[in-house]
């Protein structure tokens, strides 16, 4: 059997899956890279779903994707449990692989096969890495695949989002939702617990995710009966960003210009369009009671028209977001 030997060559290739990865490549350039160094001729990523506890198939080249079933078969093997628990690839056929090479790979022409767990750097499982060859695998493949697997477990990781940074100011702890309503953490983010937790969260970024809107940003009050100040952007979710979703952000926060709660809801009333009567019934005030809110709204806002008032607080994300 042939051995791999490293040269400039290689190093070159495992620079380029690294640029492939990192530069913003794809899993396709990544293994063309790889391939360099290793002959293979087929390959899939099967990603981790730490959302759902199931693996899927992402990507393939060479045979078609392996999915559903045949994804969550693999995860129940002896092979799976052992290759995970030793970060080591685990050759195909074997043992406790045989059985599956010979459903899902050997009706195709494969020889050999090899699966790579894929963790990255900080520890973090992300999924898995299924090569396959008509011939056999030349030794030390399963060390060169293991040296370059924390680069490519990115390519499995569900929890990236496609999220303009600038779009959420510093200090914003977030959450991820698709349109199935689960959650994932933000890269870079500190999570919301606030968020995290609340069911109605999910159910109000479901709607926004419906919505044309491409941002909204407000006030948003706790459980708890705490203030913070709460941004939607609309985000792709999941797999290089494929899902639709929205990244909620919140920081806490005391209400602006010393309004109070009750203000808040009434200047949120005005900003819909509601008159003075029809605010009045829906927060069971009197019209007296609406109009001396409204008096020290205009001169806590510098305000001197409804129109203003509308304009300053919707640029300023001073109403109430119906969670």
């Amino acid at each position: 059997m042939a051995e791999i030997t490293l040269d400039v060559r290689h190093l070159r290739a495992f620079a380029e899956v690294g640029y492939q990865v990192a530069g913003g490549g794809d899993a396709h350039g990544a293994m063309a890279a790889l391939r360099r160094v290793v002959p293979l001729d087929a390959y899939e990523f099967v990603a981790f779903d730490p959302a759902t506890g199931r693996h899927h198939s992402v990507v393939s080249d060479g045979h078609r994707q392996i999915d559903r079933d045949a994804a969550e078969e693999y995860a129940g093997l002896e092979a799976y449990r052992r290759a995970r628990a030793t970060r080591s690839p685990v050759p195909m056929p074997e043992p406790c692989t045989e059985r599956y090479f010979r459903r899902h790979l050997a009706p195709y022409g494969w020889r050999a096969g090899l699966t790579a767990p894929l963790f990255l750097p900080e520890g973090r499982y992300t999924g898995l890495l299924h090569l396959a060859t008509r011939e056999t695998f030349p030794g030390r493949t399963g060390a060169v695949v293991a040296a370059v697997s924390p680069l490519l477990a990115h390519l499995t990781d569900l929890s990236r989002c496609v999220i303009d940074p600038v779009g959420l100011p510093p200090g914003f702890r977030a959450v991820a939702f698709d349109r199935l309503g689960v959650r994932r953490e933000v890269p870079g983010r500190e999570p919301s617990p606030a968020l995290w937790d609340d069911p109605a969260v999910a159910a109000y970024a479901r709607a926004f995710i419906d919505s044309r809107e491409l941002s909204r940003h407000g006030l948003w009050l706790d459980g708890g009966g705490r203030w913070h100040e709460l941004r939607l952007l609309r985000a792709g979710v999941g797999f290089q960003g494929a899902l639709q979703g929205a990244v909620a952000g919140e920081r806490p926060c005391a209400l602006p210009y010393e309004l109070t709660g009750r203000e808040v809801d009434v200047l949120t009333r005005v900003a819909a369009g509601d008159s003075n009567p029809q605010i009045a019934a829906a927060l069971v005030l009197s019209v007296r009671t609406v109009t001396t809110h409204l008096e020290h709204i205009f001169a806590k806002l510098g305000c001197d028209s409804r129109t203003r008032l509308t304009t300053k607080a919707l640029a300023e994300g001073l109403c109430r977001l119906d969670v």
